[in-house]
């Protein structure tokens, strides 16, 4: 009994399974095999019956599995958030019994055997027994013997699905799946992306450069569950032409001048997961013949070779460009385009979302204070009302060098205005343009001030301008207070 005791320093999940339910089974050591002895899991239980309600009745899920990865733990909120009861997943690879690595692709024990596991804190989607996918946050930790080697994995999780649904409705989410953001053209891409995460359908996006499609992309896969498998980016306009078909399905050894061995291409690598075609417009004419046949067929030859691969990938396009215009240019096939854009999303730009500014920018600002292990700078208000009035061409991108920029100018300190780039500066102070000001009118400031109590700067904000329109707007109309 003082042997469990020792394993149990107090009732809690982590030192129960860790030290307990774990130690009943065999485990690789650097010197051999090891075995406990003395300890059974009736024992434990027989004991402990009151610290297995404890844990049978908290709000979060709890499993457990070895370093085999064999389920020892399955606790009733486990059941009740994933579908599966506990005959179904004990004693099982948990890989098995839910068709991907539970843990997405954060999973630890895909490949080599590990010596040590962290703590750590992630969202991911899983999908139900029933084929629902549901968001949840899990925070996993290793388990260990005495004599501190690694025996298991313990993870907490707990359902998001309902939480997140509810901010989308209310317009309150700030970020979704390492998307920043609360504009509500942002949240209906949100929304898109949770509805995609069930289905295996080709996606295409749209939108100018800069605005992340990539980063959508990424999203729709870490959101499916296809998350446990790669995710393979592939830009087609960056690879040569005469490459393009080695790079997408590989080639043979002898195939061609330099190919001194087999190698797969990025269907390959993507099989299980998703590829992303970027610039997808760019693909020459007679590669968009063999895509599309891959993408009938789900299969294709490697360059040289006579042998036929199959592949299970989900295919995700982007452009900034009309690929309907390309078609009527006929640079575009008319049957590759509704292969790929059988669920089209199109990603707003910046200044369509102005109201995102000054979220990204405080979002890029503790990005660069974690990585210098720095204070997080903050921004003036004249400074972020040049922000707020730029129109950002570049979109999302160039908000993230212009706060770098601001912030190497400004050596950490507070961003003011003098220490944004010359190109905003320029267009934010010269003479009056057409602009976010000329879309303003008596009764729509009126109406925002009303809203916002009077206040200045909420007004500014629910009006998508920055600070320093409204000002400007104010002083001509001094009828409106």
């Amino acid at each position: 009994m003082s042997r469990i005791r020792k394993y149990l320093p107090a009732l809690t999940p982590e030192t129960f399974i860790g030290r307990n339910l774990c130690a009943t089974g065999n485990f690789v050591r650097p010197d051999g095999v090891y075995r406990m002895t003395g300890i059974v899991i009736e024992e434990i239980v027989a004991q402990h019956k009151n610290l297995v309600n404890v844990l049978d009745n908290l709000m979060e899920g709890i499993i457990a599995h070895d370093l085999q990865r064999k389920v020892l733990y399955f606790n009733r909120a486990a059941e009740r958030i994933t579908g599966y009861s506990r005959d179904e997943v004990i004693g099982r690879d948990c890989h098995l019994v839910f068709g991907n690595p539970f843990c997405g692709s954060k999973c630890s024990f895909c490949g080599s055997p590990m010596k040590s596991l962290d703590h750590h804190t992630y969202t991911m989607s899983t999908t139900t027994k029933t084929g629902e996918t549901r968001q949840i946050e899990m925070s996993v930790t290793g388990m260990y013997d005495e004599s501190e080697v690694l025996v298991g994995v313990l993870a907490a999780f707990h359902d998001l699905t309902d939480m997140i649904s509810l901010k989308l409705r209310l317009g309150e989410l700030t970020s979704f799946s390492g998307i920043v953001g609360r504009d509500r053209k942002m949240l209906d891409v949100f929304d898109q992306i949770r509805n995609l995460a069930a289905t295996d359908y080709p996606v295409h996006i749209t939108g100018e450069t800069g605005t992340g499609k990539e980063l959508v992309a990424a999203a729709i896969h870490n959101e499916s569950p296809r998350a446990g498998g790669p995710f393979v980016p592939v830009n087609c306009g960056a690879l040569p032409e005469g490459l393009l078909e080695s790079e997408l399905f590989g080639h043979v050894r002898g195939a061609f001048s330099g190919a001194i061995r087999d190698k797969k291409g990025r269907f390959e690598l993507a099989h299980g997961g998703t590829i992303f075609l970027d610039e997808v417009s760019e693909l020459p004419r007679h590669m968009q013949v063999k895509l599309l046949r891959a993408l009938q067929e789900g299969t294709f030859e490697r360059v040289g070779a006579e042998r036929t691969i199959s592949v299970d990938v989900r295919v995700i396009s982007a452009t900034n460009k009309d690929l309907r215009r390309e078609m009527e240019r006929q640079t575009f096939r008319e049957d590759l385009y509704y292969r790929l854009s059988v669920v089209p999303i199109r990603i707003p730009a910046l200044r369509e979302r102005k109201n995102d500014i000054p979220l990204l920018a405080s979002h890029f600002l503790q990005e660069a204070a974690l990585r210098s292990r720095q204070k997080t700078a903050r921004v003036s208000e004249e400074a972020l009302s040049m922000l707020m009035d730029y129109s950002w061409p570049g979109n999302v991108r160039e908000l993230q060098n212009a706060v770098h920029f601001a912030l190497v100018k400004s050596r950490g300190r507070a961003i003011q205005a003098e220490h944004l780039p010359l190109e905003i500066r320029q267009m934010t102070c010269g003479p009056a343009r057409p602009g976010p000001e000329s879309r303003l009118t008596m009764d729509i400031v009126a109406e925002a001030l009303a809203r916002a109590g009077g206040n200045k700067s909420k007004a500014a904000k629910l009006l998508g301008v920055g600070r320093a329109t409204l000002y400007r707007f104010l002083e001509r109309e001094p009828g409106i207070s």
